[in-house]
């Protein structure tokens, strides 16, 4: 049985909110599921993101493939890189203490980073007090012509 990670759609007409779920390849969209693991709300910014790391891992290591929306999720998430991680110690390449040390270290900065721009985002959004001029007597070249049209017109 296929069975793929993807998203499934909830939430009011142009109001979407998906449930990140497990599920048979053959089954819709809304439909039957094999487990929950996470929410994803793309109307808040930044977009709100809620996965249990865990059970996304034990899925992706029994051979479920994420969709293509999904994969970026769990990418950012850190579960992609955790499978990594895991993948280099079953081949002997590190022990576990030290794939979950890096682990920690790259969502440690990564978390830095995203801090930083939803920082940037939050300070590009507030509304910036538009910067107003004192208008200053008008120059007296405009006012001579002025005059002169007036006299100009008072002739003919």
């Amino acid at each position: 049985m296929p069975v793929k990670i993807r998203l499934q759609r909830h939430g009011a007409k142009k109001r979407p909110f998906y449930f990140i779920v497990v599920a048979d390849a053959r089954a819709p969209r809304d439909g039957k599921f094999i487990q929950k693991i996470g929410t994803y709300n793309p109307l808040t910014v930044p977009a709100s993101i809620n996965i249990d790391t865990q059970k996304a891992l034990r899925w992706l290591q029994k051979g479920a493939q994420p969709t293509d929306t999904v994969r970026r999720i769990l990418s950012f998430k850190g579960v992609l890189y955790l499978k990594h991680l895991l993948r280099g110690v079953k081949l002997g390449l590190f022990d576990e203490p030290t794939a979950y040390t890096k682990f920690e270290q790259w969502q440690a900065d990564h978390e830095q980073k995203v801090s930083a721009r939803r920082e940037s985002q939050r300070r590009a959004s507030r509304p910036v007090a538009p910067v107003v001029r004192k208008v200053e007597d008008a120059p007296a070249a405009p006012a001579a012509s002025s005059e002169a049209e007036d006299e100009g017109t008072a002739e003919a």
